[in-house]
Order: structure tokens, then C-alpha cells, then sequence
């Protein structure tokens, strides 16, 4: 064979090679596996799958799986994942074949998957561009027949995907029970995901007994609740000590808890100090020289009352035993002597607190301070008086704080003509912040989520947005909204839990 014969057969050679190749591509993957009738519309995707050879086959196999969006755009990124299994047969296990597919072109994507054996493959092939848009489609396969037949693939439709609102782990393509807790299924629409809200219908608001309120700009008083205790007045109190050593003689204030009226005798003492003094005013007085001022100015600087002194120049002798009058009515808590007893210069013997009037004294922390001023109205109420307020006002804060537990003690001051408040009960003093015109909402309205706060906008037409919200001061009832929302928004006010459960699993609620 001459060369321009060889250089012949090679390109008939050449071109019969293109022809073939050309054929077995296009029976590798047919032209009508890119026709729209080849794809299935199954969630929010349009997906065709196709695999070489037409009759799968004991050992390699070539899979191609195509996605689009809804409106027929390639699906570029989405993550493809193909399993067949093969029954377990007697004493044979199961067999898994798994394929690795690569984007080979946008929306494109092939793979590879090696069957260990004839026989039924059933398989699913998985897509997804993220949790919120994921579908599973079921192919029966078998190398003893042609193509690929699908068993099932999610309805197209705006659910996302379906869950339990009390198992939020269960994801479904298709609605139903949920396999742990026997409950529907509630469906994650797609608007829901991209929106960050969620839809609620009429019907499912009524079961879970969802309310709705205005936000509203109104006066807001918030009520402070102190815990006190009745105590002395310290302006009231009297001490009853001498400037000389001494005994005692006879002892009228034998008791704690005695009442004394002023002027009545407490005890007398003796004391050789002041009868010396005793004598020398005497003996003055008798002479009427310019002494007499002088010793009378001693006596009253030894502690004697002018009533005293005159008492004693009645007497006109030195007395052994000189009474002690009470200074002031009052109720003897303090009592350090006995009859008959020694005391120093200086001690304290007795002490009587006048009970006419009393303080009520109580503890409030630092962020209540700022609600509080000296003149505010207050109540108060007596432990073990029920149902009864006595009106009053806060006469008192003390301008530092208690280092052990940083808060600043108040005082309320209170007439006792009755002697009903007795020192030591326990009170409440209740008092009332007005605040003015603040933007506030039911407290139910608001949902604590760690350190945020979470308020359910109605969007209308079923629609709810979670939106988050910084808070003020509440009462038990409503709460100040310091931003996130304005007056006239209408809000859920009730069955705001069950909400932020579907809220989480339905939306993008779960970044809060």
C-alpha cells in the first residue's frame, strides 16, 4: 500500500472515530435530558437525573443530575449527593453504593457510582442549597431494566420543608405526623426563611389562643416595695449619766419597758463628792455672800437641775441621797444599774426613747435609688396589721451606699399616739414613681431570650416579625420599650411562647 493509500485509511480511520465518539456522547447522556419535560419540579427545585449506561450495570456507572431553580435558572453551588442500596438477602448484608459528584458546569453536576453486583439498587439522590431548601428524590434502579423510575420527590410548593414545633431535629419533605411525638407537621415556607417572619393562619392562632394589642404611649408609674422595720427615732432618745462616781440608792426605773413621765424620780445616789458640794452651797447660802452663785453654778455643772438645787435649799441640810429626775417622758429601753449598784462618772445608766413618734427604716439597691426623692408620698403597711395602709412620707435617704450590699438605707417618720407601731415590727413601705408618658406594653408581649428582648410585630394577613426591643422599667402588669417599636404597632400579646417555637424553627429567628 503506496502512502497516499495509508494517509486515505487514516482519515476515513479519523472520521469514522468522530462519528462514533460523537454517537456514544449523545447515548452517554441523551439530548433529552435537557429538555424541561426531563425534569421533575419537586420542591423549590427543577432536577433531572440521568445515568450511562441506560441499563445500569454491575461495576462503573456515570450519574448526571441537573438543577434549576423554580423559574428554570441553573442552581450554581448546590450540594448533590447520590446512595444506592442493595437489600439484605439471607445471610448476605446489605450493600451500599455511594457517588462523588463535581460541578462540571452551573447547575451541572457528575459522578460516579460503582454497584458490587446485579441486581436492585434502590436509590436517593439528595440536593440541597442549605438547610432551609432541601429535597430527597427515590429512584427504583435495577440492572435488569433501562432508566431510572421515581418512586418519590416532594410536591412543589412554597413549604420549605415541614418540622415539629416540638422536636424542631424532624425535617420533612412532605407533610404529616411527627415519627417522635405523633404531632402535625408544620410547614417552613420559603418567604418565612428569606423574610426573617413567619405566617400564622386564623384557624392556628385560635388553637394556640394568640391576642393581639396596641402599643401604647401613656403615664407610666412604677411601684417600689420596701421591706422595713419600725425603729427609735434618734432625735427622741434620752441618756441618763452623771459627771461624778457614785452608788446607787433607791432605783424607781427598775425595768426595761417602764414608762416615765418627765419630772418623775428615776433613782437617788450618793456620792461624797457632791455632798461636799452639797455643804458649800448651803453654807453660802446662809452667809449670802458672793459665794453662793459660785457653788450654786458648781451643783449645775455636776449635773444637778436647777429643780434640784432649789429642791435641796428646801431641805437646808447636805441630803445623803439626791434624787435623779426623768428629763424627759418616754419608755426606759436601756438599764445598766441595779439598787445599791456603783457607777463611774460618765456611764451610761439608763436610756428612755420617747415613743410619741417612730421611724420606719428600709433598704432600697442602686437601680431603685434614682426612682426615689426625699418628700414622695408613701404607705405603709404593718406586718401584723392586715389590710390597713398608713399614709406617710420618705423624710429620709442617706447620701452613701452599704458597701456589704450596695444599697442605701431610708427613713419614714410616723406619729405613734397609740403606741400601735412598736419598735422592731416589720413593715413594708410601698412608694410610686411616676415616670411620665413612656411607650409600654403588655409584659406577657415580650419574650426573654438570654440577654435579648424579643416582641412579636402583626404584619397583617397572618404575618408576624420578631423584632428586637430594649426595655425599661415594668411592674408586673406592663413594661417601658425604650426602642424597637412605636405607638399604634400591633403586637402579639398573648401565646407569645408557642409563637417564638415556631418562629425559631420557621424563620431566621434562630440567630436570637
Amino acid at each position: 500500500m503506496n502512502r497516499l493509500n495509508r494517509i486515505g485509511y487514516l482519515a476515513l480511520g479519523l472520521m469514522f472515530a468522530a462519528a462514533t465518539g460523537a454517537f456514544f456522547w449523545k447515548g452517554h447522556f441523551p439530548q433529552s435530558a435537557n429538555r424541561a419535560a426531563d425534569f421533575i419540579q419537586t420542591g423549590p427545585f427543577q432536577v433531572a437525573v440521568s445515568i450511562d449506561p441506560l441499563k445500569p450495570r454491575a461495576g462503573r456507572n456515570q450519574l448526571r443530575v441537573e438543577v434549576r431553580d423554580s423559574q428554570g435558572n441553573p442552581v450554581a453551588g448546590a450540594q448533590v449527593r447520590a446512595v444506592a442500596e442493595m437489600p439484605a438477602m439471607g445471610a448476605m448484608p446489605a450493600m451500599r453504593a455511594q457517588a462523588a459528584f463535581s460541578e462540571t458546569a452551573p447547575g451541572i453536576f457528575q459522578g460516579e457510582m460503582e454497584l458490587a453486583m446485579v441486581g436492585s439498587w434502590p436509590m436517593v439522590v439528595d440536593v440541597a442549597t442549605g438547610h432551609d431548601q432541601h429535597v430527597d428524590l427515590s429512584f427504583d434502579m435495577s440492572t435488569n431494566r433501562k432508566g431510572l423510575q421515581l418512586k418519590s420527590a416532594p410536591r412543589a410548593s412554597d413549604a420549605a420543608y415541614y418540622t415539629c414545633a416540638m422536636h424542631p431535629s424532624v425535617k420533612s419533605a412532605d407533610p404529616g405526623a411527627c415519627p417522635i411525638c405523633g404531632m402535625d407537621l408544620q410547614p417552613v415556607r420559603h418567604d418565612e426563611l428569606n423574610s426573617n417572619s413567619l405566617v400564622v393562619e386564623s384557624a392556628r392562632r385560635q388553637a394556640i389562643g394568640i391576642k393581639t394589642g396596641i402599643v401604647e404611649r401613656k403615664p407610666f408609674s412604677l411601684p417600689v416595695h420596701l421591706h422595713g422595720q419600725v425603729t427609735y427615732d434618734e432625735t427622741r432618745l434620752r441618756d441618763i449619766s452623771l459627771r461624778f462616781d457614785g452608788w446607787i440608792g433607791d432605783l424607781d426605773a427598775d425595768f426595761v419597758g417602764k414608762q416615765v413621765n418627765r419630772g418623775d424620780v428615776l433613782f437617788t445616789v450618793y456620792s461624797p463628792e457632791l455632798l461636799a458640794v452639797q455643804d458649800e452651797y448651803l453654807k453660802a447660802r446662809r452667809r449670802g455672800d458672793a459665794l453662793e452663785q459660785a457653788a450654786r453654778r458648781r451643783l449645775l455643772l455636776w449635773g444637778l437641775s436647777a429643780t434640784q438645787i432649789d429642791w435641796l435649799a428646801e431641805q437646808q441640810k447636805a441630803q445623803d441621797y439626791i434624787p435623779i429626775f426623768a428629763p424627759a417622758s418616754g419608755v426606759i429601753i436601756e438599764k445598766n444599774i441595779v439598787a445599791g449598784s456603783s457607777f463611774e462618772k460618765g456611764k451610761n445608766l439608763l436610756r428612755i426613747a420617747d415613743l410619741s413618734r417612730i421611724w420606719i427604716e428600709a433598704h432600697a439597691y442602686e437601680d431603685q435609688l434614682p426612682l426615689l426623692q426625699v418628700g414622695m408620698p408613701a404607705r405603709v403597711r404593718l406586718t401584723n396589721v392586715q389590710h390597713r395602709d398608713i399614709p406617710a412620707t420618705l423624710t429620709q435617704i442617706d447620701p452613701f451606699l452599704n458597701h456589704s450590699n450596695r444599697s442605701a438605707r431610708l427613713r419614714v417618720s410616723l406619729p405613734n399616739t397609740t403606741g400601735e407601731l412598736r419598735p422592731g415590727v416589720f413593715a413594708d413601705i410601698l412608694l410610686s414613681a411616676e415616670l411620665g408618658n413612656q411607650l409600654v406594653v403588655p409584659r406577657d408581649a415580650v419574650l426573654i431570650s438570654g440577654n435579648k428582648r424579643i416582641v412579636f410585630r402583626d404584619l397583617g394577613e397572618g404575618r408576624l416579625e420578631p423584632v428586637q426591643v430594649r426595655t425599661g422599667y415594668g411592674d408586673s402588669n406592663q413594661i417601658v420599650i425604650r426602642s424597637g417599636l412605636l405607638a399604634g404597632d400591633r403586637i402579639i400579646t398573648s401565646g407569645v411562647f408557642l409563637i417564638a417555637a415556631e418562629s425559631r424553627l420557621k424563620s431566621g429567628a434562630q440567630q436570637w
